[in-house]
């Protein structure tokens, strides 16, 4: 018997979803910032440090390292997408990490060793609106199971 907070076998939940979809987002992005194109001033892309001069879509400042993390956040989300809890806390806590390196982003120097991502002020909003949405998301897409959950124990 299935209810609304055990799916049917083979059936993905919206949070599910949304994580899954997150995470190859983020694979994605982590996989453009190593092309050519997509990628300008693809020639000064460094490992790691503010010395970058590689630019995402000519917006994200990116580093090797900073491709590195966007591939693994990705990777993260699609294997925590598999069960309800994994994809409710990769959103929550992911989005949680977001508005934490947008704070640092805005706090650090962009030519100080402190930048070491490196993140330039497109980063740094791009980093509080995904941080303020998966935690939108973990939060309003799981709010009838946690509802569901606890009038089934009342």
């Amino acid at each position: 018997m299935t209810t609304a907070s055990t799916p049917r076998a083979g059936t993905r939940t919206n949070v599910q979803k949304a994580a899954l979809a997150v995470g190859a987002v983020f694979l994605l992005v982590g996989l453009l910032g190593f092309v050519p194109g997509i990628t300008s001033q693809y020639d000064q892309l460094s490992f790691a440090g503010h010395e970058s001069g590689a630019m995402l879509l000519g917006l994200f400042q990116v580093s090797v390292l900073h491709n590195i993390v966007h591939l693994l956040f990705g990777a993260a989300g699609i294997a925590m997408s598999r069960t309800i809890s994994g994809a409710r806390s990769y959103l929550l806590y992911g989005g949680i990490i977001y508005l934490v390196l947008w704070v640092y982003g805005l706090v650090i120097g962009q030519e100080s060793a402190g930048n070491f991502v490196p993140l330039n002020g497109a980063d740094n909003w791009l980093h509080f609106l995904l941080g303020v949405g998966m935690v939108a998301l973990a939060l309003l897409l799981t709010r009838n199971r946690d509802h569901n959950r606890k009038a089934a124990h009342a």
